[in-house]
């Protein structure tokens, strides 16, 4: 796309030139031969040429993307191989300019490659391998004697299966999941009928404080946060009206959010949540373990709950046995009557992830969680992202070497018996962020509920800023329709056309 960009540039300044000057900036690398042809063809005219290396998206505080959903299809769809090294040369000198942006030059570690019906998913040590020759290139142009003392974790899809198809009860992750929200934008009806919208952003200072909580909290939490963010702003009494205006606008925004949250909980996804986290955690709210997962599944499957609903179910079951037998895997697709629609299921395994069971993918997929037993939890949302004890264990130099390879040479520090991040009394986030810091890439997209993990990790370590990343952020449903397409031909591709005078 750089190329075309700069070939629609040339073309304004052809013949009669459409503007007096140029000022050009590059989101990314430009290359040589590109900075050549714009300099043979109208130096003159250009003021400024620069790169500034912003070309990924800041998300949230703690999130980016990429801003490339259809990363996806490229590296995992068999019908894409031919563009998967493309995407992968995208991504990694996108995740360069998110290093070059916050000054960092991390060492980098990769999840270990999946071995998988004959086949090797090894996507994450591609990307590693790519990001660190691009650092290496960006920092011998920007030689200043910089050490790696950072690290950056670059994990696919696959790792977890479980955490973006189950339903999640924190306010943003519930609110994404079940309630149509676009491009971040929540439509609803005020008192008088007339149709409403918000923007759900890091601009609302009552979502930032909500956007974790559970949902059993955010409806009472509301009219208290509303009352501490307005004692702290200290304004001028001709603005005191302002704000008053903006914060109750916030208020009656996050009231019927949660209300539309609360309504389809009530009506379909608590009967779901139970039957979901037993699946998950393997055991009941006692504590007992699941000795027999189709019991659990078979009440989702005879209640009237919509297909997605089910098909989230049936992955559940499929994903806590570690792969059903192909005559079972058919009766459970019959039974939710999606004949045609199979590859919502099957096609998983382009992800490294098992459907049809095998013996010797068992002990590969089932790794050691962290003992949370003593955690404050709700009945049904037992279930902690697999990524947060990746974070928690990277913090404390816990990550398994034969695991996490390091792509890059690495500080001997690393490898020591102490943690990486030593704590100290780090109360605001400027003090976290001169400190240590971690980022984590998930290839393959990521989901509201890792997300939220980047934050309770950074607060609870405190001397340590964890920032997450991935091509784009997904939905359940989002996922599962991205996951049914890997099996489609690829579309016919729109074409960029520049116009000559």
């Amino acid at each position: 796309m750089c190329l075309q960009c700069v070939d629609a540039f040339i073309c304004d300044f052809k013949l009669k030139p459409k503007y007096k000057a140029a000022y050009v900036y590059f989101t990314d690398y430009c290359s040589d031969e590109l900075f050549n042809k714009m300099k043979q063809s109208c130096a003159k005219y250009i003021r400024i040429c620069k790169e500034i290396n912003i070309s990924f998206l800041p998300q949230e505080s703690q999130v980016f993307t990429c801003d490339n959903p259809g990363a996806f299809r490229s590296i995992y769809s068999p019908h894409c191989r031919q563009d998967k090294g493309k995407t992968l040369e995208t991504l990694a000198a996108q995740i360069v300019t998110l290093c070059a942006t916050l000054d960092e030059y991390p060492g980098i570690r990769y999840k270990k490659e999946t071995v998988f019906d004959d086949t090797t998913l090894d996507n994450a040590k591609q990307l590693a391998a790519l990001v660190d020759s691009k650092l290496a290139q960006h920092y011998e142009m920007d030689d200043n004697g910089k050490k790696k003392v950072r690290q950056l974790l670059i994990v696919e899809r696959g790792f977890d299966p479980v955490t973006p198809i189950l339903h999640e009860l924190t306010y943003q992750a519930m609110a994404y999941d079940l309630v149509q929200i676009k491009n971040d934008t929540y439509k609803y009806k005020s008192k008088d009928g007339s149709e409403k919208e918000a923007l759900l952003n890091e601009n609302d200072e009552l979502w930032v404080k909500l956007r974790h909580m559970h949902i059993a909290e955010v409806s009472e939490q509301i009219p208290k946060l509303v009352k501490e963010i307005s004692a702290t702003k200290k304004q001028p009494d001709s603005k005191i009206l302002k704000y008053w205006f903006i914060y109750q606008q916030q208020k009656t925004v996050h009231l019927n959010l949660t209300e539309d949250c609360m309504g389809h909980f009530q009506k379909n996804v608590e009967k779901l949540c139970k039957a979901e986290q037993d699946l998950a955690v393997g055991s009941d709210v006692e504590g007992q373990k699941v000795k027999d997962p189709m019991r659990t599944l078979l009440p989702v499957l005879l209640h009237p709950h919509n297909t997605y609903d089910k098909i989230r179910a049936v992955l559940l079951y499929i994903f806590s046995i570690n792969g059903t037998t192909e005559e079972n895997l058919n009766k459970l697709i019959q039974h939710v009557k999606i004949e045609e629609d199979r590859e919502f299921i099957l096609n998983w395994k382009e992800l490294g992830v098992p459907i049809i069971s095998s013996s010797s993918l068992f002990s590969q997929r089932r790794s050691t969680r962290r003992d949370r037993s003593q955690e404050e939890t709700y009945n049904l949302s037992r279930w902690t992202p697999v990524i947060k004890d990746i974070m928690e264990d990277a913090v404390e130099n816990k990550l398994d070497t034969r695991e996490w390879p390091h792509q890059s040479e690495s500080p001997a520090a690393w490898n020591g018996s102490g943690p990486l991040f030593w704590k100290h009394k780090a109360s605001s986030q400027d003090e976290r962020r001169s400190g240590s810091r971690l980022i984590v890439f998930v290839l393959g997209g990521i989901s509201y509920s890792e997300m939220r993990c980047a934050y309770q990790v950074t607060q609870s370590v405190k001397s340590c800023e964890v920032i997450v990343g991935s091509s784009h952020i997904v939905t359940p449903v989002e996922l599962l329709d991205d996951i049914q397409a890997l099996s489609k031909p690829s579309p016919t591709k729109e074409t960029f056309t520049v116009l000559k005078e």
